[in-house]
């Protein structure tokens, strides 16, 4: 205990430490921190598991959305699968993303709720039972040497009032000595309060001492029964901190997914699909079914017939051919390689094309005038059903001379309803008309 007295501003300035009465207030509420320590540690893995959910879903939603993009993409072969295989990695972590937010709330989340419930038990007036336990003890063990503490501070009081006053005293008698009004019964009365001062001293000096050595033959005993509830403080703060220590690692188990087999696997796939990408199979796929290796209706003597005058129209000429039979058909290139299946694309990927060509610069649809935008392909088809106002979600550059280019944000008029084929007609506000890919817009509400 450190005490200290200043006579000249009469106040005292006691230590912080544990020793002194009542500072063992703050080894119980520890006590009281653990127990909201607790609900903070469970929310935060609350918080955590709501962040490891909401990933998963983003990572599932943008595997969805591009796995549509690169469906109707011009991507083709092993390139395309490749990528593809990034979607499926995607979904792959999010579900391992989910079994952690799983992890967190199931096992994390419930042992530190179940731990909390065992550890703290609820009393009628609020605190907890542990929390009384400590402050009784505590007290108990603090109150026999309090109130000796009490009667030194008493006693030291006192004697220091005895000084002061002594002083007072002697102060007094050595300034009347230079009044020569005062006369010699007063200067005696002044000797007398004197002597009585020195004796009020004297006597207030030994009850203090006395007091000061009963506290200290009291303190051993008083810091044996403080030492002993703080032990018992201490081990209830080791159970807790251990017990975090613990949940703490199992936390970072189920976080870390460098160790799960499943996660390494995921990625292990998804190197072996990217290796096996091959450009060479890729253009070899392309020339079969989109190049030269392509089957040709070489022009032959064919006699006359109604079916072979029939124009077809540009709707028509957008359709699969797969009904048409052509006859003639002679082989050229490598045949072997099997067909992709067809999907949709910012032009075709399974676009055909029509057989009635002529060198007549009128029915060229590439020709100057329409590659300068002086000519609509559009203008002779009848715009049917109700226009609608839509906009871009995102960026397009038209890849054929009847494809519209816009960026995401600008609004046009959807002229006709999506096809078969996943395109609709559309106009741009300067009046251009052409086709554009119906899932790359909105409707405006």
């Amino acid at each position: 205990m450190s005490v200290t007295y200043d006579d000249s501003v009469g106040v005292e300035v006691s230590s912080d430490s544990f020793w002194e009465v009542g500072n063992y207030k703050r080894t119980v509420k520890r006590i009281d921190d653990g127990h909201r320590l607790c609900s903070d540690l469970m929310n935060c893995l609350h918080e955590r598991a709501r962040i490891e959910k909401a990933y998963a879903q983003q990572l599932t939603e943008w595997a969805r959305r591009w796995r549509q993009l690169v469906e109707k993409g011009p991507q083709y072969g092993t390139v395309e699968k490749a990528w593809m295989a990034f979607m499926s990695e995607a979904e792959r972590v999010s579900e391992l993303h989910l079994e952690v937010k799983a992890s967190l709330m199931n096992d994390d989340f419930e042992k530190i709720k179940n731990w909390q419930k065992e550890a703290f038990h609820k009393q009628m007036m609020g605190s907890f039972k542990e929390t009384k336990e400590a402050e009784d003890g505590f007290r108990k063990a603090q109150k026999p040497w309090a109130k000796k503490l009490k009667e030194v501070e008493a006693a030291k009081k006192a004697h220091h009032a005895a000084c002061k006053e002594e002083k007072l005293a002697i102060s007094r008698e050595a300034n009347s000595k230079a009044d020569p009004s005062l006369n010699p019964e007063q200067l005696k009365k002044l000797q007398d309060k004197i002597e009585k001062c020195k004796q009020d001293v004297l006597k207030t000096k030994d009850k203090y001492e006395k007091s000061l050595k009963e506290l200290d033959q009291g303190t051993p005993q008083y810091m044996e029964n403080m030492e002993q509830v703080f032990e018992q403080c201490q081990q209830f703060e080791e159970k807790r901190l251990r017990f975090f220590r613990e949940v703490l690692l199992e936390v970072q188990k189920h976080l870390d997914l460098s160790n799960v087999t499943g996660y390494k696997a995921v990625y292990h796939d998804l190197e072996q699909s990217i290796r096996a990408a091959d450009a060479v199979e890729d253009l070899r796929w392309f020339r079969a079914n989109h190049g030269p290796g392509m089957a040709m209706n070489w022009p032959q003597f064919e006699e006359w017939s109604a079916d072979l005058n029939r124009t077809l129209s540009r709707r028509e000429k957008k359709k699969a051919t797969d009904g048409v039979t052509l006859t003639g058909i002679n082989q050229t290139g490598d045949q072997s390689l099997p067909n992709k299946p067809s999907s949709v694309s910012s032009y075709e990927k399974t676009q055909s094309y029509p057989t009635d060509w002529s060198d007549d610069e009128s029915n060229n649809p590439f020709s100057s005038t329409d590659a300068n935008g002086d000519s609509n392909p559009f203008d002779d088809d009848a715009t049917s059903g109700t226009e609608v106002r839509v906009r871009a979600l995102y960026d397009y550059e038209g890849q054929e001379h009847d494809e519209l280019s816009f960026k995401a944000g600008d609004e046009l008029t959807k002229m006709e309803d999506e096809d078969e084929q996943g395109w609709c007609k559309g106009r741009l506000d300067n009046g251009q008309v052409g086709l554009y890919p119906a899932n790359y817009v909105e409707a405006i509400q």
